[in-house]
């Protein structure tokens, strides 16, 4: 049976346009830091790239510092500033701040100081999508760059984090977008590599296959390819629906990604049903997944409101630019049967 990848929101599958950039990175030996033609040549890979992710990302007027991943841009954004945040941020984000922030019963956050405050703007989990409030210090727009039509300048956020593996780019390269003039200090020192802000030698493989990937998610965008994603989406949580009345959906009639969907089957805990997908051919996510692999019960719907029960029962489907409508269908006969042997047992 053919595997069916449904956790994009974890990860994606590399673009063959970031993986080409990648293999011609390749091949330019040149450190970015000299000054002879080869270190030029690499110095304009990563400008160009540098480039290519800020079109994408409507940050015109702004910086892109190049990071290993979101994670260092939380730290790198968030070390040192004492911010509120909520208990739906990342990890890497709440290690960084405060969880006073409150989260209502449809997932969203109140910010009443949005200059000394970090708001996602879109959840991993659930897929619901946050309003902004103007002026906020720190946005984490990871799940949301590439799949929603965001530019850094609407957002009028001072500082933005991005990765690159969660739009098809490789995994390990990251970026923190500053607003022109932002000053933060550097977590990592040195050569003063990223106008002072993160010191080393630049991933210059990895970069270029960010700006691919970058360039392509912001064209896919515009010609609707995530509208047809929702219409997946959509489909798969009317066909779940109609097969079994007691399972709850998060966020549904809320805005949200186009391609999430987060359910629960109270009793039927989540990291079981990932484990039975699993064996049938599909890779779907529950809770969150920590460093070690195990899964506890999900934070964000207990932020939320819903109890440990529920929220040890959700699990979180994610859908790509390739998932077809057949893919969403198989998972959905799938799942349901599997539910009605686990109802049957439990009776």
């Amino acid at each position: 049976m053919n595997r069916v990848y449904l956790d994009h929101n974890a990860t994606t599958p590399l673009r063959p346009e970031a993986r080409d950039a990648m293999v011609a990175a390749m091949d330019v030996c040149g450190n970015p830091s000299s000054v002879h033609a080869e270190g030029r040549a690499a110095k304009a890979l990563i400008e160009r790239a540098r480039a290519q992710i800020a079109t994408a990302f409507g940050a015109d007027g702004s910086d892109i510092v190049f990071t290993s991943g979101s994670t260092e841009g939380a730290a790198l954004a968030l070390a040192g500033r004492d911010l509120s945040g909520s208990a739906i941020e990342h990890d890497a984000v709440k290690a960084w701040c405060s969880d006073d922030l409150g989260v209502s019963a449809t997932g969203l956050v109140s910010v009443q100081t949005p200059g000394a405050s970090t708001l996602q703007l879109a959840n991993s989990e659930t897929g619901i999508v946050q309003s902004l409030p103007s002026g906020l210090a720190v946005t984490d727009a990871t799940q949301a760059f590439g799949k929603l039509p965001v530019a850094f300048n609407w957002l009028d956020a001072q500082m933005a984090l991005i990765s690159a593996h969660k739009l098809g780019g490789p995994k390990g390269i990251g970026a923190v977008v500053m607003k022109r003039g932002t000053d933060v200090p550097a977590m990592i020192k040195g050569g003063g590599q990223e106008m002072g802000r993160r010191s080393g030698t630049e991933n210059v493989i990895g970069i270029a296959g960010f700006g691919a990937a970058a360039e392509v998610a912001a064209r896919d965008l515009a010609n609707g390819v995530w509208e047809r994603v929702a219409e997946f989406r959509n489909i798969l949580e009317k066909a779940l629906e109609a097969g079994s009345k007691s399972t709850i959906f998060v966020g549904k009639g809320q805005d949200r990604l186009p391609n999430t969907l987060c359910f629960a089957s109270p009793g039927w805990k989540g990291e079981t049903q990932v484990m039975q997908m699993d064996l049938s051919g599909f890779a779907v996510s529950a809770g969150s997944a920590c460093s070690s692999g195990k899964v506890r019960a999900s934070a964000v719907l207990t932020a939320m409101g819903y109890d440990e029960v529920t929220a040890a029962s959700a699990i979180r489907v994610s859908l790509g630019p390739r998932t077809t409508e057949e893919d969403v269908l198989r998972f959905a006969e799938t799942w349901l049967e599997k539910e009605k042997k686990h109802r049957a047992r439990a009776a």
